[in-house]
């Protein structure tokens, strides 16, 4: 629908409840889809909501619908929206709020409140719930009255997807709903006017613009050090033209993959504690970092007195708070990263015109010498015995359709899918990356999957995380939203013994969950999916061409997998990079790396 479409339904002026107008205000903002659960408090909003042609997805837990909204903003770009309740139901949207914040997820959250006579009471079902979420969101708002509900959503949109995305929040008391209110829309003038404090910059400064490009012309042993905010900035085309115009070897961090396609001979693949011995050891070894919409997150620098010690820092990110806060750049560049890096291209091919790039010949054939020694590897079952849980993954990878957007919850198969699955597409990796929430896995896939029906969406769990939010299945059964399952069971919460076993000597305390219960083929089956069990190598093909010949309902593949694989190449924690731990068979090698 057009806007004017929408205006026929309230005309500029018009009486109307601050329930239809939270509704049209909704529709004005082209929300096409949205995930909830009603209650007390935000009730009468569902009622407008039967009229309106926004898809409302009913969720199980509001936690679910939180990280459904999640999944739909990583794969669309567009907001996801959540509408709850309030007291429980808020505090049950804490986790998936600070996982937007934590991952810069553009997403809009409304929640219920109690009547604004009752706010202050302790009424049932009350909470602060502004209070409560003012760290985990980039900003909140109590809407005190209907005539102001336009323009907080307008609000709430704006901010969450301009400059730095993140989740905001509006809440609504209940009878700021019930009554009356005069229906109007405010302009983009009325907007920005609101929020004067709120002036994102995306262009970068032209003399640092500069500077920047005269470091890229003088080193020998550059990096491009891509995070997230490429994918935000929709930047990947940009980045692409940058690397190939300089020949600069490219690491994309846990958020940024696809950014940058891993079959490019450019493509180190990713860095970090669990990342590629050559990415790791690329970064540590290099002259040059050139860090874009990247934060230096702890698991991608280890101790960071010790991360790439004889590297200059350009650093490119739109939150100015970035700059400096973990390591001191040598060029700060504040703005949007697909505009710096074209404006970085231009001043690029000025200087090219008058002066020769330094060569970078011998640090590309050093990089590929690291690639060539050191790629990932694990060690396969004895006669196609015990499963291992990458060889799952190389299958699921090879028989996916084209564009098949992976979702992973949180632990050893979050690691071993960013490693073993080939991302050559932006938006096809779904993960919660900051806060590293276990149960993220298949609410996101439901989300994305609501996004981009036209995808083959698989969602990648551990029988641990899958535990916590597997109930959504019963929605996405209901819903008609076809996912895929795949469960790398290991009867154990896989990264807990990883680390028990390494770092506490084997000292395994209530890591165990179990071999057998729950039977997960019959939990599926209940919750209205087809479940397939899995034991050994043999099953595997067969049992994922069928879950990709099922789309007519959700999938739960549960692949038996050895609970002794650990996750290589490994840096412990606090410790630095040039300690990483390579796979036991590469050890005797490790002077290559040098």
């Amino acid at each position: 629908m057009t806007s004017t479409d929408h205006m026929k339904g309230h005309q500029a002026g018009e009486t109307i409840t601050g329930a239809q107008a939270l509704i049209r205000a909704l529709e004005m903002e082209n929300v096409d889809a949205m995930f909830g659960l009603p209650g007390g408090c935000i009730l009468p909003a569902y009622d407008p909501l039967i009229e309106s042609p926004i898809r409302h997805i009913l969720v199980r837990h509001e936690q679910g619908a939180g990280h459904m909204a999640e999944g739909y903003a990583h794969v669309t770009g567009r907001p996801g929206v959540a509408m709850v309740t309030s007291g429980p139901a808020a505090t049950n949207m804490v986790t998936p709020l600070c996982d937007a914040y934590m991952d810069s997820i553009p997403m809009v959250a409304i929640t219920g409140q109690v009547g604004t006579n009752a706010i202050g009471t302790d009424a049932f079902q009350e909470c602060d719930t502004v209070g409560i979420t003012r760290s985990i969101t980039k900003h909140n708002d109590l809407v005190m009255s209907g005539d102001d509900l336009p323009l907080a959503i307008r609000q709430a949109f704006h901010i969450a997807t301009t400059g730095r995305p993140g989740p905001t929040l509006v809440d609504i008391p209940k009878d700021v709903l019930t009554n009356n209110m005069k229906w109007h829309w405010p302009t983009d003038d009325e907007v920005a006017d609101s929020l004067p404090g709120y002036k994102p910059v995306t262009h970068g400064d032209p003399e640092l613009i500069k500077q920047a490009a005269q470091l890229m012309m003088k080193a020998q042993q550059p990096i491009l050090y891509v995070g997230g905010g490429v994918l935000k900035a929709r930047a990947a085309t940009a980045l692409r033209e940058l690397a190939e115009m300089m020949g600069i070897p490219v690491v994309t961090t846990l958020m940024a993959r696809g950014a940058f396609p891993d079959d490019h001979p450019l493509c180190l693949g990713m860095p970090g504690m669990h990342g590629t011995a050559t990415a790791v050891t690329a970064m540590q070894k290099s002259d040059l970092l050139v860090a874009l919409g990247s934060r230096f997150d702890d698991r991608v620098t280890g101790r960071i007195n010790a991360f790439a010690p004889h590297a200059k820092i350009i650093h490119v990110d739109i939150d100015p708070a970035e700059q400096g806060k973990v390591r001191k750049p040598d060029v700060p560049i504040v703005g949007d990263c697909r505009l710096v890096i074209e404006e970085l291209i231009v001043a690029l091919n000025d200087l090219r015109a008058s002066q020769q790039q330094a060569d970078i010949t011998p640090w590309r054939s050093r990089v590929s010498g690291w690639q060539e020694q050191f790629p990932l590897t694990y060690e396969p079952s004895n006669d196609g015995g015990i499963l291992k849980p990458q060889y799952c993954l190389e299958q699921l990878r090879d028989a996916a359709p084209e564009g098949t957007i992976l979702v992973s919850g949180v632990g050893q198969h979050q690691m071993w899918s960013s490693q073993y699955w080939n991302f050559n597409e932006p938006y096809t990796w779904v993960n919660s990356g900051g806060l590293g929430t276990m149960g993220f896995s298949i609410p996101a896939a439901i989300g994305a999957k609501v996004g981009r029906p036209d995808k083959t969406v698989w969602a990648v769990d551990g029988d641990g995380c899958f535990q916590m939010t597997a109930q959504e299945l019963v929605t996405a059964s209901l819903e008609r939203i076809p996912v895929k399952v795949a469960i790398l069971n290991n009867s154990y919460l896989g990264m807990v013994r990883q680390w028990q076993e390494m770092f506490y000597e084997e000292r395994y305390s209530e890591v165990y969950l179990s071999q057998d219960t729950p039977n997960f083929v019959k939990w599926a089956e209940a919750m209205g999916c087809v479940g397939i069990r899995v034991d050994d190598e043999s099953e595997v093909a067969s049992a994922i061409d069928k879950a990709n010949s099922i789309n007519d309902r959700p999938v739960v593949v549960d692949f038996r997998v050895d609970a002794g694989e650990k996750v290589f190449p490994m840096v412990a924690a606090g410790q630095s990079n040039d300690d990483l731990m390579l796979h036991p068979s590469q050890n005797l090698r490790r002077e290559f790396l040098r």
